[in-house]
């Protein structure tokens, strides 16, 4: 009862603002949501210790569906690894609730905003309780759906409408690779259950099966099926266009959606899935090269980007691209550590960014900001905590998590594990450039905005700055406190049997042997971005300017993120709207229209007009047809009959 309370009461709380708010009124359509998430999270919490006791316990509701093997129950699972989702979910949800009722304060919808919040939540909360794939599944779509309502909220917006459209089909294209790998599933373990699926995986390894000619792998074919679904929703390379575009939506949605929640859903799945990855090597490979790649794609291309959340948001992509390669290695706890922490930076991040988009009336320009620091200190004060962790400055969480994410990576002695730690400390610099060019650029220099916005700049309210003030704490000690837990001496005791090695795995271990130089690597990676910050953004502002006009191509490359938009609207954008519109006017207006017109308009009229002329009202011509049908009808009798 304890668990359904968690995952139920945001779900009331969303009927309640957003079919209540008549009764209630528009506070407490605020009010009461944001206090069920704050209770919450407290029971999430609270139950973090019974979840690592529980170790996989089922507490089911109900038989949702039955026909013939299939058999899905709907209720929930509890292990530490829900356990510590349901701490992400429910923290920075409550937080980003409270933080909401002033960021929306001026805005006419607010009880559908709340309503969208915790519809979301709700959803987030059944994927990561779910005990088999389809209840999954429907978590995975909930999220899709609210992500869609939230990016969209102001639907009075062209670029959001178009942004929520992008998100919807581009989760799309990877919803369509986790439902194949779900039919694969029950097809070949006749069962979509957790349980029964993962005692069956190891007398299934070198199971084969012919394609187009291939022997493919069973286990191999499954992982990289259900991880093209985790690309979708985790932003990964070829399938991540939609996340820059999503910060349309209001700045609390950034941090919910793009930040801590529904863009780990893939991590989570990945790590949910370890007993299948540890059979499933070819797989595994490929998350360790995409997760690496997206982490060198987004990097690269948040060095040049001008909108304060765009930057963030590639950080968070990056960040992603992190957490994949080092479950793609085998170290699902770095990968879930590095996930948990990274929760508390960037929530904080995104808030931080609303603060000062808040304080500079809804400007996103960095280039036309500057000299905040003196006029917004606590805001200045939390972004430089949250920039100090996501660098991986010591002792903040960023330092514990990440590095050992990097570690992992040369710990696996593999090539897909060399290729991610050489680009893990490529983008550890990376991060620290853009993260401190954002800060400087920001709150240093020149005042280089509006006169009349900084005329009207003020911090923001407490309402938002106590939630932040949350993050600030989580940002600080996360790392520290949990290391040992996560990933540490303790680690094997508290993911219990929710994450699955097999017998040559290794990884983890091995990682706290890793030689001196790999330790040091990230920290001289981190220090040497935010030298080359200071210096091109503090020392001497003309030298970013100067670089950026000595490599026009390279800049415009970065800026417009490695053109995929202009690639994917050449190969599939254009030729399905040619299609569409073939079918449309070729095949609908003119074949099907055309037809039916010629029908109703020359053939029948013909056919009518022929047949109303043969009723003639006279007698004779009666007798005379009648006449005629006799002798028609004797003729056949006496020559075919």
């Amino acid at each position: 009862m304890y668990y359904s309370l968690i995952v139920l009461l945001p779900l009331l709380g969303a009927l309640i603002a957003g079919f209540g708010a008549r009764w209630t009124g528009e506070r407490m359509a605020q009010i009461i949501p944001s206090a069920i998430l704050v209770l919450v999270a407290a029971m999430s919490w609270a139950g973090l210790s019974g979840a690592i006791e529980a170790d996989g316990e089922f507490i089911p509701w109900f038989r949702w569906m039955e026909s013939g093997l299939l058999a899905v129950d709907w209720g929930i699972r509890v292990d530490t690894l829900t356990g510590v989702m349901l701490i992400v979910v429910t923290t920075v949800s409550a937080i980003v609730h409270v933080y909401s009722m002033g960021y929306m304060s001026h805005d006419p919808s607010k009880p559908r905003f709340f309503a969208y919040l915790s519809l979301f939540t709700f959803a987030m909360l059944m994927l990561v309780t779910a005990n088999n794939f389809v209840q999954m599944f429907f978590g995975w779509e909930g999220v899709g759906l609210a992500s869609y309502l939230l990016i969209g909220f102001w639907h009075h917006k062209e670029s959001a409408n178009a942004a929520s459209m992008k998100a919807f089909i581009v989760n799309r294209v990877g919803d369509f690779g986790f439902a194949l790998g779900i039919f694969g599933v029950f097809a070949l373990f006749g069962s979509l259950d957790f349980d029964v699926v993962f005692e069956q995986i190891p007398g299934m390894v070198g199971a084969t099966f012919s394609f187009l000619g291939y022997e493919m792998g069973v286990l191999n074919t499954l992982g990289f099926l259900l991880f093209i679904g985790a690309m979708g929703k985790s932003a990964q390379f070829f399938l991540h266009t939609w996340l820059p575009d999503a910060m349309e939506g209001p700045t609390p949605v950034s941090a919910l959606i793009h930040a801590a929640t529904m863009v780990t859903a893939g991590v989570f799945l990945v790590c949910r899935m370890s007993p299948l990855y540890e059979y499933a090597p070819a797989a595994s490979t490929f998350i360790t090269y995409i997760g690496a790649t997206t982490a060198l794609f987004a990097a690269t291309v948040g060095l040049v980007q001008n909108d304060i959340k765009r930057i963030v948001a590639y950080s968070t992509c990056s960040q992603l691209g992190y957490m994949f390669f080092a479950a793609g290695v085998g170290a699902y706890e770095a990968a879930m550590f590095h996930l948990f922490t990274h929760a508390f930076f960037k929530a904080l991040l995104f808030l931080g960014c609303g603060s000062v988009i808040h304080a500079m009336q809804d400007e996103q320009d960095i280039r036309r900001m500057g000299g905040l620091w003196k006029l917004i200190v606590p805001t200045y004060i939390l972004m430089i905590v949250g920039t100090m962790a996501l660098t991986g400055v010591p002792p903040f969480a960023g330092f514990f998590s990440k590095d050992m994410v990097i570690e992992v990576a040369h710990a696996a002695h593999s090539t897909s594990g060399t290729y991610a730690f050489a680009l893990g400390i490529l983008v550890a610099a990376m991060t620290a450039f853009y993260s401190w060019r954002l800060i400087f650029k920001v709150f240093h220099g020149p005042r280089n905005g509006d006169p009349e916005a900084y005329a009207h700049i003020h911090e923001s309210p407490p309402i938002m700055l106590i939630p932040m003030a949350v993050l600030f704490l989580g940002s600080i000690i996360a790392g520290a406190v949990f290391y040992s837990m996560f990933v540490g001496d303790a680690a094997h005791d508290f993911w219990g049997h929710s994450i699955h090695h097999a017998p040559d795995n290794h990884v983890l271990h091995d990682a706290h042997y890793s030689p001196l130089w790999v330790k040091s690597m990230p920290f001289f990676a981190m220090l040497s971005g935010t030298v080359l910050a200071f210096y091109m953004y503090i020392l001497h502002p003309g030298v970013a300017e100067r670089a950026r006009k000595a490599n026009p191509g390279v800049y415009q490359f970065l800026l417009n993120k490695w053109y995929f938009d202009e690639l994917y609207q050449t190969i599939f954008v254009r030729p399905a709207m040619w299609l569409g519109q073939f079918f449309w006017k070729k095949g609908d207006g003119k074949t099907i229209d055309g037809a039916i017109d010629g029908l109703s308009m020359g053939l029948i009229p013909a056919v009518t007009n022929l047949y109303s002329r043969v009723q003639s009202g006279y007698m004779f011509h009666y007798a005379l047809a009648m006449f005629v049908g006799v002798a028609a009808l004797v003729t056949f009798a006496v020559t075919g009959g």
